[in-house]
């Protein structure tokens, strides 16, 4: 029990850099020692099914995970268990979000993080049926975009098989769809990362992407999944979407290394200096052992961000995107903990959405 045993798990937790979480195994998402995934057999490590495993996650988060939801779930090494890991069962029926949502109202607690943590989950809820509805107003969400203008964008297959597989020579990025293979979960930062990278970046049809990770998640959700795909590859026009760097992203939430190594032994031995640039490291071997980078990302990332500004200045592509705002955005001002309007626009509490 335990992704890596009670002790390596609290190992790989210490430190400033990452969020505490847990360290007590949840039975039914730690599941040992994880051998090198295979293309060949995906999900060997998914969750336990049922309704009994998810009562038992359901509890263990509502009495004890959910002080760690808000600070850990960001993180690919809090997150596996910072996270409530209730969405396969939402999505799958073992759960309803009525049951669930009571469950958590059932559980009182003078703990202050404990009580924050549940509140924030109850809210990812709500939003939960907001996407569900808004997928039965737009049953066509995976056939075409929300914006129709926003789909004139470059498209390759060149580099699809290595993101896929995680080959790209972008070590965060690769360690993140390895995990994706092993598990068949990932929290939503790196879930909007792979989307981003691989549509922006790197230049996979929106389409093709949204699809071949449908086909990874053990959690997938249409209404979710399909209106996240459009906003991380920037098809709803609403707001621009952001442009993830994965080397930044390993650098901010894996800056010791410990979630890419895991993933990728190849480089093992890289200096965490160099892990997340390993070609700069004097004595490399990438091409070797690890693939060196398809794309500099740099260049690919001030490419797409020109692209986008190129199309979001239009008054045809502005008209276009009040009607998706005034369709599928809420209805419902954004406020903050004090109760009062945020200026914060409502639409990027949606990419917050983690269960």
């Amino acid at each position: 029990m335990g992704w890596l045993g009670e002790k390596t798990y609290a190992f790989l937790t210490q430190g400033p850099s990452t969020p505490q979480a847990p360290t007590q195994a949840v039975q039914g998402v730690d599941v040992g020692q994880l051998p090198p995934p295979t293309m060949d057999a995906p999900c060997a490590h998914a969750q336990t099914g049922g309704r009994a495993a998810a009562e038992l996650l359901c509890s263990s988060f509502m009495e004890n995970r959910a002080q760690a939801y808000r600070a850990g779930l960001s993180s690919p090494l809090a997150g596996e268990r910072a996270c409530s890991r209730l969405s396969p069962y939402l999505a799958l029926g073992t759960l309803s979000a009525r049951q669930t949502h009571l469950m958590s109202e059932g559980v009182q607690t003078d703990t202050v993080s404990l009580r924050e943590g549940q509140r924030a989950f109850q809210s990812r809820l709500a939003w939960r049926d907001h996407f569900t509805q808004k997928l039965e107003d737009a049953p066509d969400m995976q056939l075409r975009a929300l914006n129709p203008l926003a789909c004139q964008r470059p498209i390759t297959d060149d580099h699809f098989d290595a993101w896929a597989k995680g080959e790209t020579g972008l070590q965060f990025l690769d360690a993140v769809m390895r995990y994706l293979a092993a598990t068949g979960w990932l929290n939503f930062r790196a879930r909007a990362m792979v989307i981003s990278v691989g549509c922006a970046q790197l230049g996979i049809d929106w389409q093709r992407a949204g699809q071949f990770l449908a086909s990874r998640f053990v959690d997938y959700d249409p209404g979710i999944h399909w209106r996240q795909v459009q906003m991380q590859a920037g098809l709803t026009g609403i707001s621009l979407p952001r442009l993830y760097n994965p080397i930044k992203q390993g650098h901010d939430h894996d800056p010791l290394g410990r979630f890419t190594r895991r993933y990728m032994p190849e480089l093992t031995h890289v200096p965490d200096g160099f892990l997340q640039k390993p070609w700069k490291w004097p004595q490399s071997l990438l091409g070797q052992k690890y693939p060196k980078p398809i794309i500099d990302i740099t260049t690919a990332t001030k490419e797409a961000r020109l692209h986008l500004w190129a199309h979001h200045k239009t008054k045809s592509y502005s008209d276009l995107s009040g009607e998706v705002m005034k369709k599928h955005g809420s209805r419902r001002p954004n406020q903050n903990r004090h109760g009062t309007e945020s200026k914060t626009n409502a639409q990027n509490t949606q990419l917050n959405f983690d269960l």
